[in-house]
């Protein structure tokens, strides 16, 4: 019994166990809010989904404004009501989202600007490169291809965007010192290649013998490229751009093949602004400004830049098939867990079920022993008035032995046709010998030397026939009827003497107290100490 219940429980802790393996883990929703949707905020998306890779307790919600301001502002506030952990915007104009950066911010929600800058100083974190300083280096490059002498041509991004504010800034710092350069014009356009030839379109200035044309993004220089090589007297005109961006007609691809003559890697790096937004929402050290390096491209480097960019992408791509392939092994395994969780619970069930029915055998068998054992220990008492004559009058002292095994031979003819004390009844003499074997057993109840010889010889039997005969009628052993004797004692003694357990113990019998206790536990399902009180 015990041995089932060890069972039982070390089955309970195993379950525990598969169950705790299949607890999810602690999960963190972190908003993205795009300014616009274009092939450098593509690159970033993908970047930050590749993040997730090493972060899987990372979940990534994306919106795209598609550089409007008020579609921003009601995506920042949808993204706070569904419950994000962080937020994570490219603002589209310095000072068109700052309430709705405010306001996720209040609600206790880290804000991290990427990118773009915003007017709003309730933000946690800000990570993208240093604009002022890109345009600044474009602006210096320029004014030496062109020994410090021509005239240039800028075409700024979106308007009231910081990096149109502060690449316009630095471009124009770096060719002040720079007398003999003229910035003809610095036109208006969105970070589109439409919007420069637009723009060049509607100028009404003198665009005529331009030298070099800076555009904010290398899509603007690619589109102003267009727009003035209708201009006859603009064959010898370069252009230049910020992005440097890899892939088909990406910055680095146009700068390899003389469409520009040189670019400013503007880096996306989403690994970095996913690392640190998880730093941030696991309560980790950071930097609230965290600067990205930038790196100037031109026709001597674009073809080693795009050889490492390959290499990147391949490995990319590998681990993208790694991942998926680790997808479906995760999804198997959680299928497995799932049926071994349901195993251990069924086979758990069992031996429930098993337990608790062989507690209702053991006590099922123990009530009936203790009413078998009651009516042979009071057969007198319950003996029917119908019982011959005979048997009333039978003499109670000892049978010699021809009549010992005549009766023995007789009780057990008895039992064979009927287990129960009736069919002791009919055979005869059952009565007498329970009543001779009662007189033995309690007149040296208190003899822990006690054995079944001992009262084999008492009842000047042998030890084979007093086992027949005491099991044919009772359905117990010699011992077991001792034992439950001495316990029936020890029980009336508890009720009736102030002797201590361990007194009582010996006095029936036992050779130690704790024995005494089990036994009596198991036979009356309380211990000596429960029935005292």
């Amino acid at each position: 019994m015990q041995r089932v219940f060890y069972y039982y429980i070390m089955c309970i802790g195993l379950a525990w166990l598969s169950l705790s393996c299949t607890e999810k883990k602690e999960h963190y929703v972190i908003g993205v809010s795009q300014c616009s949707q274009d092939i450098w905020r593509n690159k970033l998306n993908d970047e930050l989904l590749m993040g997730t890779y090493f972060h899987d307790d990372v979940e990534l919600r994306f919106a795209s404004a598609d550089d409007s301001d008020e579609r921003q502002i009601a995506q920042v506030d949808s993204l706070v009501a569904q419950g994000i952990d962080l937020l994570i915007v490219a603002p589209n104009q310095v000072g068109t989202l700052s309430s709705a950066i405010d306001r996720a911010f209040d609600k206790g929600i880290p804000v991290i600007v990427f990118d773009r800058k915003t007017d709003s100083q309730k933000f946690t974190a800000y990570i993208g490169a240093d604009n002022e300083e890109m345009g600044r280096q474009m602006g210096e490059y320029i004014a030496t291809q062109l020994n410090g002498h021509g005239r240039v041509l800028e075409i700024m991004g979106l308007k009231g965007s910081s990096p149109a504010i502060e690449r316009h800034r630095g471009f124009t710092d770096a060719l002040s010192h720079y007398p003999g350069i003229e910035l003809v014009a610095a036109l208006q356009g969105d970070w589109t290649e439409d919007s420069a030839v637009e723009a060049i379109g509607q100028y009404d200035g003198d665009l005529n013998h331009i030298d070099f044309v800076f555009g904010q993004n290398d899509r603007m220089a690619v589109g102003a490229r267009k727009a003035l090589s209708a201009l006859s007297t603009n064959q010898a005109t370069k252009f230049c751009g910020i992005d440097g961006l890899p892939g088909e007609g990406g910055g680095l691809e146009c700068v390899r093949d003389s469409v520009l003559d040189a670019s400013y890697i503007y880096p996306t790096r989403g690994d970095d602004v996913l690392q640190l937004a998880v730093d941030i929402l696991k309560g980790k050290p950071y930097e609230k400004e965290n600067m990205l390096m930038a790196a100037l491209v031109t026709h001597d480097n674009a073809r080693v830049l795009l050889m490492l960019n390959e290499e990147t992408q391949r490995r990319s791509t590998y681990l993208n098939s790694l991942k998926q392939k680790a997808n479906v092994y995760l999804q198997e395994l959680g299928t497995q867990r799932v049926i071994i969780v349901l195993g251990c619970c069924a086979f758990v069930l069992i031996l429930l079920v098993v337990f608790f029915f062989s507690l209702y055998r053991r006590g099922k068998i123990s009530l009936r022993r203790q009413r078998v054992v009651s009516n042979l220990w009071n057969m007198e008492e319950a003996a029917p008035s119908n019982l011959p004559q005979q048997e009333e009058a039978a003499p109670t002292n000892l049978p010699q032995q021809g009549e010992a095994t005549e009766v023995n031979s007789a009780a057990e003819s008895g039992a064979a046709t009927s287990p129960q004390l009736g069919g002791l009844r009919e055979a005869g003499g059952g009565s007498s010998f329970i009543t001779r074997f009662k007189e033995v057993v309690e007149a040296r109840l208190q003899d822990s030397e006690l054995s079944v010889e001992d009262l084999a010889a008492d009842m000047n039997l042998s030890r084979v026939q007093l086992y027949r005969k005491v099991k044919s009628i009772s359905g117990s052993s010699p011992v077991e009827l001792v034992r439950t004797a001495r316990l029936n004692r020890g029980y009336q003694m508890l009720l009736t003497t102030d002797k201590t357990i361990s007194e009582v113990a010996y006095a029936v019998g036992f050779t130690a107290p704790s024995y005494f206790t089990k036994c009596f536990k198991e036979e009356f399902g309380q211990s000596p100490t429960d029935v005292r009180q």
